[in-house]
């Protein structure tokens, strides 16, 4: 009986115990419980040209004078057999014989014992590399590098040239001929003075946190001989043109100068000693001095009427554009492809190359310009404008014009 009564007493807390805990589920029936998680900390991969790099030994050298792919890959291991066929392998991909010295590559070696070649990345330039991949059979294809673009500013005041300048600025000199580029229909760059000025807010392009160049000009002002030239990049409809503050296109009918850079030696006379024939005669053009071989540009679109030898003019170059002008080249040391009468050239193509040819002293351009047959000094010469900024894009250009122009300002 007693033990009968031990019993029940056992199994009335056995009870008691699941009652509580049936409570205290539905107490806390809004709880979620969650496993502890601890997180598994990842390790860092290394990522070279798309590649992960850290199963591999990493080898970097640069191409010597001489080299080629055939015998840095014999000096890498790779079987000759795929030497000899690298041509099929890389047709239509890269041409091997433009190896160039200097150029960097990348070789990773696998970390194991047979220490085997398994991609091979040769820099082309500054964002393009080729990669061949020796993994399973070879495979050759190219890829380029993400090129990041930064807006920054730049200003100056000239001492000496142009070029100099930028030199000093600690900038790319490069900068010199976009700025000339954009300006070349308004200021004369043969003849800018000291105490000119500029500023300019410009793309920087940049690959792996290096400067590599220059991109797009957004916006620049240059003060030339008491004269303020503004620049603003503008696109209406599908082209893109520079403006200046009133709208009007800087690009214009004619260059102001056919050779990019130089001096000028020799002005418009009527009057002038022939440093060969030593009389006095007129020199109805500009002499401009530059090394034999300078590209020589045509000032405007228009037709070849004369490409031969001249006399005393030496070789030269003659061009009928629209409204009545004619502009002659002359001494040049040769012709530019494809130029002879009757070819249709654009402004701004090579028509020659300076040099002596005639009666000359020594390598220069003598450039005339004429208008209905009479001779008129190019460094005098207005010329019209191309299309202004169209009155349905007029709003949009103010408004770019608008936020350029303050940040220029802002520039010291």
């Amino acid at each position: 009986m007693i033990l009968n009564k031990k019993r029940i007493r056992l199994f009335i807390s056995i009870i008691l115990v699941i009652i509580a805990s049936l409570v205290a589920l539905v107490a806390f029936k809004d709880f979620i419980f969650e496993p502890i998680v601890h997180p598994i900390a990842k390790t860092a991969q290394t990522i070279e040209f798309g590649i992960v790099t850290d199963s591999f030994r990493i080898d970097r050298d640069e191409v010597k004078p001489g080299d080629n792919l055939g015998a840095i890959f014999s000096g890498l291991g790779v079987e000759q057999r795929i030497i000899d066929k690298l041509n099929t392998y890389t047709d239509g991909v890269f041409d091997i014989r433009k190896l160039r010295s200097g150029n960097t590559f990348t070789a990773m070696m696998s970390n194991g014992g047979d220490n085997k070649l398994k991609y091979f990345v040769y820099t082309i330039n500054d964002t393009s590399y080729v990669i061949f991949d020796f993994r399973d059979s070879l495979n050759v294809h190219t890829d380029s590098k993400e090129v990041v673009r930064n807006l920054k500013s730049l200003s100056g005041v000239i001492n000496s040239s142009l070029w100099a300048t930028m030199q000093q600025a600690g900038t790319d000199p490069n900068m010199a001929v976009a700025l000339s580029n954009i300006y070349q229909w308004a200021i004369d760059f043969y003849a800018i003075q000291k105490g000119d000025s500029f500023k300019v807010i410009y793309e920087e392009l940049s690959v792996d946190g290096k400067p590599i160049s220059i991109g797009e000009i957004h916006s620049a002002v240059f003060a030339h001989v008491g004269k303020t030239y503004y620049a603003y990049r503008f696109e209406q409809g599908n082209v893109t043109d520079y403006f200046d503050e009133k709208g009007q296109n800087l690009r214009k009918e004619f260059l102001k100068a056919p050779l990019k850079f130089s001096r000028i030696t020799s002005k418009f006379s009527n009057s002038r000693m022939h440093p060969i024939l030593r009389i006095r005669r007129p020199h109805h053009g500009v002499d401009y001095a530059a090394p034999k071989g300078t590209p020589v540009h045509t000032i405007g679109n228009g037709t070849i009427i004369k490409a031969s030898y001249a006399g005393g003019a030496g070789r030269l170059v003659a061009i009928k554009h629209n409204n009545g002008y004619t502009t002659s080249y002359m001494h040049l040391a040769g012709f530019g492809p494809g130029i002879h009468p009757g070819t249709s050239v654009s402004q701004g193509q090579i028509i020659g190359y300076v040099g002596s040819s005639g009666l000359s002293t020594g390598a220069h351009l003598d450039f005339r310009v004429y208008k209905n047959n009479v001779a008129m000094d190019p460094l005098k010469m207005e010329s019209p404008p191309a299309f202004p900024v169209n009155e349905k894009y007029r709003a949009d250009f103010d408004s770019v014009r608008v936020l350029y122009e303050k940040n220029l300002k802002l520039i010291k």
